[in-house]
């Protein structure tokens, strides 16, 4: 019999019930064509390869990471705390040690979800992965953890997370926002005023090909990863690089991608986006699976596959290598780049404007941060979403809180004016508690 080298726990969930529209992209296809794909070849007779059901996350967990408005349950239906659940399964089962790696396939995705949630960004309700990081951390004590983000969008509501938490590095590897959504994604976005360096960003070309995603990994993430030495490496695997994706403009290959997990070497992957159902996604997943169990996955390969389809143009080749040096020397440069930020300065602002693209809500928040040399920071946001009716006030004490940003925290969240808002929220990541007047 077969037998995998690296023990691999593998979790299935495709959500039959949940669909934004019964022809949209993200639909329950996009798994049960992986799912056949699997059962077909023999993936699950492989000795040392299992198959785990997944469970649904708590509202506990899922407050642990957001402020849903007004309620986990009006913003999270049963298959979002399904498919969070599932990486909660794969988690437990690499940190009890039953397997070496684990791969999440499931859906809704939630990348695009960030801290405050009034409804779906880019298919995404809430947040699959910082569920199950901050699920880690709370059941199984402090993690340094890096999170490398494959999908071709970039993950903008990860990186809202994290971008003040500096045990938690951010690399986003994704199509130019100048030309694909969310638009965002630059390498000055770089992480907040106390985490400044810890939020990474690689914006590639269109008709970037399977030369210049393996070169960013080589060349940029592979080095930053060694320097940062995290206990747990996450892939938030998004699979609509792939030179079929109806919605994006790569030039990816299963192989391409199987050849990335392998130098990646992640404990836990997530699927997020991809929506060539036929064309890619079985043979992505299949490839990815081979490389994180550490069996051979040369034979893999698309039926229309040409190495034209995933080659790239020479400008493209030299513009990826001179983005990856730019923004490693700004990553070996990040604390004195944050020196610089913030000299003289008790606390920082940000205006943003945040756009629900599936139900066409538009938030505006100006968000502060204390700066401080001592914990993430203390960190408010005043939030209005007209469309909804709502105005509310988010307090964040963060996991490492100092006594002072406690303080201030607790005192900000006492005497916020009740009258000016439709909702005063008190995240406690310390205590493990959501608060809400």
């Amino acid at each position: 019999m077969l037998k995998a080298p690296h023990r691999l726990g593998l979790v299935f969930f495709p959500a039959y019930d949940w669909a934004i529209s019964p022809t949209h992209p993200e639909r329950e296809e996009r798994l049960l064509y992986t799912q056949d794909q699997v059962w077909e070849e023999g993936i699950l007779d492989i000795d040392g390869i299992t198959e785990y059901r997944p469970r649904p996350a708590g509202i506990k967990d899922v407050e642990r990471v957001h402020i849903c408005v007004p309620d986990v349950r009006s913003r999270a239906g049963d298959s979002d705390l399904i498919a969070a659940g599932g990486a909660l399964v794969a988690a437990d089962a690499v940190l009890r040690g039953e397997v070496d790696r684990a791969f999440a396939i499931v859906r809704p995705p939630g990348h695009h979800a960030q801290r405050i949630v009034y409804g779906n960004r880019g298919f995404c309700n809430i947040n699959i992965e910082a569920i199950m990081i901050e699920y880690i951390r709370r059941r199984y004590g402090p993690k340094r953890i890096a999170i490398v983000d494959t999908d071709c969008h970039h993950g903008d509501g990860t990186q809202d997370i994290y971008w003040h938490d500096k045990d938690t590095l951010y690399i986003s590897i994704h199509q130019d926002g100048r030309t694909l959504y969310p638009g965002s994604g630059f390498l000055p976005e770089f992480g907040g005023p106390n985490a400044c360096g810890y939020t990474l960003n690689l914006p590639l070309p269109p008709e970037t090909g399977e030369e210049g995603f393996l070169y960013a990994v080589e060349n940029l993430i592979l080095p930053v990863l060694e320097d940062f030495r995290p206990d747990l490496i996450i892939n938030s695997a998004g699979q609509d690089n792939h030179y079929t994706d109806p919605i994006t403009n790569m030039r990816f290959s299963a192989r391409g991608y199987a050849r990335l997990t392998e130098l990646l070497q992640p404990h836990i992957a997530v699927l997020e986006g991809g929506y060539s159902i036929e064309g890619a996604l079985p043979y992505v997943n299949l490839g990815i699976i081979l490389a994180l169990a550490g069996l051979d996955y040369s034979w893999v390969r698309e039926p229309d596959y040409s190495p034209a389809k995933v080659a790239q143009p020479r400008e493209i080749t030299d513009y990826i290598a001179r983005l990856c040096r730019e923004t490693y020397a700004a990553w070996r440069q990040r604390h004195e780049i944050r020196a610089r930020s913030v000299a003289g300065r008790k606390e920082i602002s940000r205006q943003r404007r945040v756009y629900y693209d599936t139900e066409g809500l538009l938030e505006l928040q100006k968000e502060t941060t204390l700066v401080c040399d001592d914990c993430a920071g203390l960190t408010w946001i005043d939030s209005r979403c007209a469309d909804r009716g709502e105005h509310i006030l988010a307090v964040f004490i963060p996991r490492d809180a100092c006594p002072r940003c406690r303080q201030e925290g607790e005192k900000l969240f006492r005497r916020a004016d009740r009258r000016t808002y439709t909702g005063v929220y008190l995240q406690d990541r310390p205590e493990d508690l959501l608060l809400k007047e």
